[in-house]
């Protein structure tokens, strides 16, 4: 519970706020596919990104806990964690860790645009209700992603 001051009185205001963490390394959105069916041309999301989006689906509805999907102007952060290469010496892993060295693939807004798509109908009806977004990327020990959400407050 948040409070807010109005006149002399304080006024509660419930605020909901999300965290959950994706296992495995981040994945960007991968650019559509196009094929012909039946001589008419379609497009297709990859697989890979198909399979990521319902992995962060199904930690998105863990975290809601069945509650329905918000309807309010949100603040979202993502925060990748990026495995280093195991061929790296251990010099080169800790410069990474120290944040000397950083991440190039996969690009961050690839990996915000997996995210907020996993995230739609089962977070927020429509992503376009994201008003703040940040997105970082770092090297870590294990690859993941982790995501706070919280609805705005006036």
């Amino acid at each position: 519970m948040e409070g807010t001051r109005s006149g002399n009185r304080m006024e509660s205001i419930e605020m909901m706020t999300l965290q959950f963490v994706i296992p495995g390394p981040p994945v960007g959105k991968g650019r559509p596919r196009f094929s012909t069916a039946g001589g008419k041309p379609r497009s297709y999301t990859p697989a890979v990104t198909r399979d990521y989006e319902s992995l962060i689906a199904a930690r998105a509805a863990e975290a809601m806990h069945g509650n329905a999907p918000l309807q309010t102007p949100l603040t979202v952060y993502i925060y990748a964690s990026m495995s280093i290469p195991l061929s790296w010496s251990k010099a080169k892993r800790q410069a990474a860790l120290d944040g000397d060295i950083y991440p190039a693939r996969p690009d961050v807004d690839n990996i915000a645009k997996t995210v907020l798509d996993g995230m739609n109908g089962v977070v927020y009806e429509d992503d376009a209700q994201v008003t703040f977004l940040k997105v970082t990327k770092k090297y870590a020990e294990e690859g993941s992603v982790t995501v706070w959400l919280s609805e705005n407050i006036k």
